[in-house]
């Protein structure tokens, strides 16, 4: 057997990689999933968003950059966050099931994630349609303080997630690593959907 060059094995940690457009309603499916099935949740814009305001970080402005624009910020930042994270959790709260959420953005972000940190379990795929997600976004908007939930960031965002995240998802839908699920029905039907999927994959 070759020795492992990632940071984690395979065997004993599991990375469920959940995509979705923005609003496709990723955070509270994963609050659900973290309950039942004691995982943890990771966020990458969380996470940087969160370095962005920590003190004296070096990525803080570049960060504040990319998100304000609607762009992807460079995965060299996000996959050490998450890498970060996900040893402090495991070292500390000895828990080794992780969620993540918005990311990977790009294939080459899956590619270096998988090769340097670990390969995923498989990817939860959220899909919902357009018109739905702006309807959600704005109403979110008006309570979220979020610079990005306004009408300019959410077609930029939608954008991006059809240029880069969409061809992701088709190049591991090539793996058989995609689990899709229809977004647009209510939370407790998704969740339904989201149950069948975990109980299958963790058997």
């Amino acid at each position: 057997m070759s020795p492992i060059e990632t940071a984690f094995d395979p065997e004993e940690v599991i990375v469920v990689f959940v995509l979705g457009g923005p609003g496709a309603g990723k955070g509270t499916q994963c609050t659900n999933i973290k309950r039942d099935y004691d995982f943890v949740h990771l966020s990458a814009g969380d996470l940087l968003r969160e370095e962005q305001q920590r003190e004296g970080s070096q990525f803080g402005e570049l960060i504040q950059s990319y998100i304000r624009d609607g762009l992807i910020v460079p995965m060299e930042v996000t996959i050490a966050l998450l890498e970060n994270a996900m040893k402090e959790i495991i070292e500390k709260e000895k828990k080794t099931r992780f969620l993540i959420d918005g990311f990977p953005r790009k294939m080459d972000q899956a590619t270096r994630f998988e090769s340097t940190v670990v390969e995923s379990k498989f990817v939860l795929y959220f899909s919902c349609g357009e018109e739905e997600l702006t309807k959600r976004l704005l109403k979110r908007g008006e309570s979220s303080g979020r610079i990005d939930d306004n009408m300019e960031s959410i077609q930029k965002r939608f954008q991006v997630f059809k240029e880069s995240s969409y061809p992701v998802i088709e190049a591991l839908r090539a793996k058989n690593k995609v689990r899709q699920i229809d977004s647009e029905k209510s939370i407790e039907d998704v969740y339904t959907e989201v149950k069948r999927v975990f109980d299958e994959a963790l058997l």
